[in-house]
């Protein structure tokens, strides 16, 4: 063995001597949280399997929410004295984010669109411009007026119909990837009335524009299973 590598071995044995001893000062004072066991088995092509901790899997029970926010206080805790270093990395690295930045545009029958972002805002604005890019702005969806105060928002597949008179888009509220399709009147600007519910983002127009072909998921699985038809007028 070489001196080079005995240096190496040494401090590769160093270094996990000093993780093991913050590790060990770390259970000293904070213990982690301990997931309850509650087996349940599973059944697939005639193989058996246990999973402790199949009741995880419950998102509005309030045990298993009880654990996820002990979960996150230990995390907090563990990692209080790096809360600075934390910080200011995150600011830098948002400082390098173009917070006023805008899509290239497209052209779609006799419309420029786009959409665009606001220094201070969250969520994106969608317009288009007609004949050209010099021409007057109009506004679409101003996302961030929509989704006030929400703690989670996202809107998906903003699609404009044939004749530039509506649009639609899915929106989540929750963060599980169920969206609802909401429409809108481009001249007016007010929303159409007639949701769906429970449904992917993925929908394609009509040649009629009065007609939407969107897709559904499974509700365990989550992978998109079923095509559905649904007319505006009696959405």
């Amino acid at each position: 063995m070489t001196n080079r590598n005995k240096v190496a071995r040494i401090a590769l044995i160093a270094s996990t001597i000093f993780i093991s001893l913050l590790g060990a000062c770390a259970e000293e004072s904070v213990s982690p949280p301990t997931a309850e066991k509650k087996p349940k088995e599973l059944e697939i092509h005639g193989d058996v399997r246990i999973d402790d901790y199949y009741w995880l899997r419950e998102r509005d029970n309030p045990a298993v929410i009880q654990y996820l926010e002990a979960e996150n206080s230990y995390l907090e805790s563990v990692l209080a004295d790096s809360a600075r270093l934390r910080n200011r990395l995150f600011d830098e690295m948002r400082s390098r984010i173009k917070e006023d930045d805008s899509s290239a545009p497209y052209k779609h029958g006799d419309y420029f669109y786009y959409r665009r972002f606001e220094e201070g805002q969250e969520y994106p604005i969608y317009c288009r411009r007609k004949g050209s890019m010099e021409a007057e702005e109009q506004v679409l969806l101003d996302v961030n007026a929509i989704a006030g105060d929400a703690q989670f928002f996202a809107v998906r597949g903003f699609r404009v119909s044939p004749d530039h008179t509506k649009a639609a888009f899915g929106v989540d509220t929750v963060g599980r990837r169920f969206y609802t399709l909401r429409f809108i009147d481009l001249d007016s600007g007010e929303e159409i009335s007639g949701r769906i519910e429970d449904v992917t983002p993925y929908f394609e127009w009509a040649a009629d524009s009065q007609t939407l072909f969107y897709t559904k998921q499974n509700p365990d699985t989550l992978r998109l299973q079923w095509i559905y038809r649904a007319d505006l007028e009696s959405a």
